[in-house]
């Protein structure tokens, strides 16, 4: 640890010295990292960011695996280190459908490992939290590892005990790139040349990333708090505000930190129904609120520290008194006096409408960027998560695997390329950040739609799928059909083999999705596969650079296609890709949507030799998926070229003409059944749409969604990259064998013997309800004698095979068939039984055509 001058050079430069970029720094060096300098605008420790303004609870059950994981990190390193209060949290319900919402929590908190969870009655908060007016509630949950984090002290034991060199009051001005990356680190005190540069800036994540060249959606929104003066009930208490921040330099009005420093007593809370939070200070109550209007900040006017805090602005009173969010019918003064009687007439210490940042899906930006070799992103992240964050970064940057002690972590949801290429756009993420600000504390729905900036990419067949009822779902920007009100007709057909769903698990569902699953396996339909995503490689080596990429032999002739995986140095899953050999040195890798393009595109880029060219095609080829058993006679149809199984083999691919529709056409089908990949140049989409479409009406051609997509891949047991394989994940964990070829040299491979040679824990395998058709949902807890063996990773009904599917991760020695297990979802425990993949047509008759 050292402090002062600032330095010419350095390894790595973190800017930002608040909770995330000190504990980065800290990790780095764990790691073995060496000539570590962290800079901030601010005075040290109180830097003047959102790091010490915040009251710093920690509330660590969360939907997202990897956030709930990076959380339970952070209490257990905070509370090593000494600065971490663990008194507890308890979330409180004032309506049944809170209830209800907590009931996911705990199963959610089951899944994840989170220790002792509890569901508490009225009473039983009211022993925990006894200001608590008990008859407004119906009950808690009760996580007793949650608590609150002291900010001040835990960023000074950070700078006191890392390796690295800190300095303070040094604004950054520039960030220097050059063809091979980040070159150096400008500051108002002199330049910094480094070889790697992370950004921890968080409040000012977007005008950092802008000193770079890019557009980061970090869109910063103001959240009030307050703290009571004294109150009589909890006296017994004491307090020690006024003695906190002695001796150190502290921006703007030293009494938020004064009163940010007294560590609670008592267990932190949460009103969810109104958008509340709360938590003791000594003898002092504090209250946050998200229950108001969203009150963004430009991102490129955050300022700095001056008569306030740069991080903190005005209390503004009528959002504290008046009923100003959108989804909420009473102030927050309303909702503490009524849940908080003692509170209703106190006067307040301090308040304040304090800063932090969104993104666009409220996740955090984590990982390398994009467009700038070496410069990296730690960017969106709150204290309740720093600690776990900052150890994946540490890891990727350090070892090439994103991890925690307890293993690999999926990186598909927290990645920052995995923004669309509009998401830098400032109204946009600015909007969408105040839309994920009003929902911190709501009940989203299960396949919930955002109304705002919609119809932002379109296919061509938008027009088509528009006229034929498509219920659009937004993904990464584009507007995908979930399924077609045209084939309501289908579900009359199909009656009996669709059973209802009720409940949370039915939500935002349709019957149609079933009965064009149904109607796929006996006819034929099109799916518009447009969002997906086409990535040609080519140039002199591009068989040799895909051999080492891919982890599956790719030396194959022209015309043939190949099913791999791109994975990280630790064996974990980056991508599932289908290489197309279209010539000698020219490849198509195609892979999904969504984030796809960003990080799997921007994996292959990376590390191509200068000879070879790689090019995401992203929204350049429009591509229909045409498939079930009439799919070769419908194809024959519109096309001179031989698609017989001779003249089009399963997994071979054909340039041919679909009417004056130059497509390359793939003999695979994601949906087990006979089947076209049709990818052809986006000019040509309506055109493509309309051959096809006219040429089988006779054969009763059908328009397919989303909905049947997915439950017609998991009877078939196909893997989807971001939901059953990640990073956290190997292939042999994953089922996927047959994708490694360990005769060939690719990225991973030592780790994914060495994985083999130690043993496999864990594999993915299929379930199906016993006794019922309910659709569970993901992230909920698989069970074996009272105990959580693993979580839904995903679950539809097979209507085929007429049960409901569940896939999960478990122990290898439960993953065998026959054996019992349970699954616990909406407080409803089901009995299941582990099965043998694939569930339907195992014997392919049906794919092979």
């Amino acid at each position: 640890m050292s402090h002062g001058d600032l330095p010419a050079n350095a390894d790595t430069v973190v800017v930002g010295a608040g909770a995330v970029g000190c504990s980065v720094a800290y990790h780095l060096t764990e790691l073995g990292a060496e000539d570590v300098t962290v800079v901030d605008q601010g005075p040290l420790p109180v830097t003047g960011g959102s790091s010490v303004h915040a009251p710093g609870i920690m509330f660590q059950t969360s939907p997202s695996k990897v956030m709930t994981k990076a959380a339970h990190y952070t209490s257990r390193f905070l509370s090593d280190i000494g600065t971490y209060d663990e008194v507890g949290g308890i979330e409180v319900a004032r309506s049944e459908e809170r209830m209800d919402f907590l009931q996911r929590r705990y199963e959610h908190a089951t899944s994840y490992g989170l220790p002792d969870p509890e569901l508490l009655s009225p009473a039983e908060v009211g022993e925990h939290l006894p200001l608590v007016d008990t008859d407004e509630i119906l009950g808690g949950y009760y996580s007793p590892t949650d608590g609150r984090v002291d900010g001040i002290e835990t960023l000074q034991w950070y700078i006191e005990n890392t390796p690295a060199r800190f300095v303070g009051d040094t604004r950054v001005t520039d960030i220097e790139t050059g063809p091979s990356g980040v070159e150096a680190v400008v500051t108002d005190r002199g330049r910094i040349e480094c070889n790697r540069c992370v950004l921890a800036t968080n409040n000012w994540g977007y005008q950092s990333g802008m000193l770079a060249g890019l557009d980061l959606p970090i869109a910063p929104v103001e959240h009030q708090y307050v703290v009571t003066e004294p109150l009589e009930e909890l006296a017994d208490a004491g307090t020690d505000v006024g003695s906190h921040t002695a001796g150190l330099d502290v921006p703007g009005n030293r009494d938020i930190q004064e009163y940010m420093s007294e560590g609670p007593h008592r267990p932190v809370g949460r009103d969810q129904d109104h958008s509340l939070y709360f938590r003791t200070h000594g003898d002092a109550l504090g209250m946050g609120s998200y229950n108001h209007e969203t009150l963004s900040v430009d991102p490129e006017e955050m300022g700095v520290n001056g008569d306030m805090q740069a991080s903190v602005r005005g209390f503004t009173k009528k959002h504290w008194e008046r009923a100003t969010h959108p989804n909420r019918d009473k102030s927050a003064k309303q909702a503490f006096d009524e849940l908080l009687p003692a509170t209703a007439d106190a006067e307040y210490a301090v308040t304040e409408n304090g800063i932090f940042v969104f993104t666009p899906d409220g996740m955090p930006a984590i990982g390398p960027t994009a467009s700038v070799d070496g410069l990296w992103s730690a960017l969106a992240v709150w204290w309740t998560h720093s600690a776990g964050y900052a150890r994946i970064l540490a890891e990727w940057m350090e070892t090439g695997v994103p991890r925690l002690p307890s293993g690999p972590v999926d990186t598909g949801g927290i990645h920052v390329r995995r923004f669309e290429p509009h998401a830098g756009e400032k109204e946009y993420f600015v909007d969408r950040g105040a839309t994920r600000y009003e929902q911190v504390y709501s009940i989203v729905e299960p396949r919930w739609q955002p109304d705002d900036h919609r119809g932002l990419r379109r296919s061509p067949f938008y027009s088509q799928q528009a006229d034929l009822g498509a219920e659009f779902y937004q993904s990464g920007g584009w507007e995908s059909a979930q399924w077609y009100e045209s084939n309501a007709d289908l579900v009359e057909r199909y009656a009996d083999e669709i059973p209802d769903q009720e409940g949370w698990q039915g939500v935002n569902r349709s019957p149609i999705e079933g009965a064009e699953h149904l109607h796929t396996r006996e006819h034929v339909s099109m799916f518009d596969m447009t969002s997906f995503s086409s990535i040609v490689v080519e140039g002199a080596g591009s068989e040799a650079f895909l051999q080492r990429m891919c982890s599956n032999d790719v030396d194959i002739d022209v015309g043939q296609v190949r099913y791999s995986l791109l994975l990280n140095e630790g064996a974990g899953i980056l991508a599932d890709v289908t290489v197309v050999r279209l010539g000698e040195e020219e490849f198509m890798v195609t892979t999904g949507g969504g984030n796809s393009p960003g990080i799997h595109g921007g994996w292959l880029e990376e590390h191509a030799p200068e000879t070879v060219s790689v090019h995401v095609e992203e929204g350049a080829r429009s591509t229909v998926g045409l498939w079930g058993p009439k799919s070769r006679l419908l194809l024959q149809r519109c096309t001179d070229a031989d698609v017989s199984d001779s003249g089009l083999p399963y997994f071979r691919a054909k340039q041919l003409y679909v009417g004056e529709v130059p497509v390359v056409a793939l003999r695979v089908s994601y949906v087990g059944e006979l089947g076209y990949e049709l990818w052809a140049p986006t000019e040509y989409g309506a055109r493509l749409w309309e051959t096809l479409w006219e040429a089988g009406q006779d054969l009763d051609v059908r328009p397919m969604g989303g909905g049947a997509l997915e439950s017609m891949r998991l009877e078939k047991g196909y893997r989807l990259w971001g939901t059953d394989i990640d990073t956290d994940a190997n292939p042999y964990e994953a089922g996927l064998p047959f994708a490694v070829d360990t005769d060939t040299d690719f990225v991973g491979r030592e780790a994914l013997e060495r994985a083999s040679d130690e043993g496999i824990d864990n594999r993915i395998t299929p379930l199906t309800l016993d006794d019922s058709t309910d659709i569970v949902l993901s992230g909920r807890p698989v069970m074996k004698d009272g105990e959580a063996l693993g979580y839904v990773q995903a679950a539809d009904f097979g209507y085929s095979i007429g049960e409901s599917i569940a896939y999960t991760y478990l122990p290898s020695e439960y993953a065998e068939a026959g054996t019992s297990v349970q699954v616990l979802c909406e407080g409803e425990l089901y009995d299941a039984t582990v099965r043998d993949e694939p569930l339907f047509d195992p014997a392919r008759e049906k794919i092979l055509g």
